[in-house]
């Protein structure tokens, strides 16, 4: 199993074996069995996945918040109980991932149109009824008790 193509084989057929095996290497100083290359994609891979998280969660969140802007008259404990858990979903991966937080008018931004059209989907109210371009702040987002009129 010392060679690249076991390893490659151990990671595409059982990863979850691949990465107790590479772990244990890592620990033992047996640098020279461990796929790198595989590590650092994996590493990267991790990134990746809390940037697609905040990205999913700030959606949700924009998405009720239009949706709480421009219908008063459904707003209820379901949106706001959606609102609360999207800010601390937010909350806890810019926890563990500080450096997304000077990324968040960017990320927020390029999810927006995801959101808008979603909310005109949900809605059935005219497009022209949600701005083209994220009405809220970053600080709006992330205010625990924020929520537009």
């Amino acid at each position: 199993m010392n060679n690249p193509t076991n390893r490659l084989a151990d990671y595409d057929g059982d990863f979850y074996a691949w990465t107790l095996q590479t772990a244990h290497q890592l620990r033992s100083g047996q640098l020279d069995q461990v796929d790198l290359a595989q590590v650092a994609e994996e590493i990267e891979d991790m990134g990746k996945s809390d940037r697609r998280a905040l990205e999913s969660h700030l959606k949700i969140l924009m998405l009720h918040l239009l949706k709480w802007q421009h219908q008063p008259s459904h707003r209820g404990v379901s949106w706001r109980l959606s609102i609360a858990n999207a800010r601390d979903e937010i909350t806890a991966i810019l926890r563990d991932s500080p450096s997304l937080r000077p990324r968040l008018d960017e990320l927020a931004a390029s999810r927006y149109p995801g959101a808008r059209k979603q909310a005109i989907l949900e809605t059935g109210l005219a497009p022209s009824s949600f701005p083209e371009t994220c009405p809220f702040s970053v600080e709006q987002l992330l205010e625990e008790d924020e929520l537009p009129n």
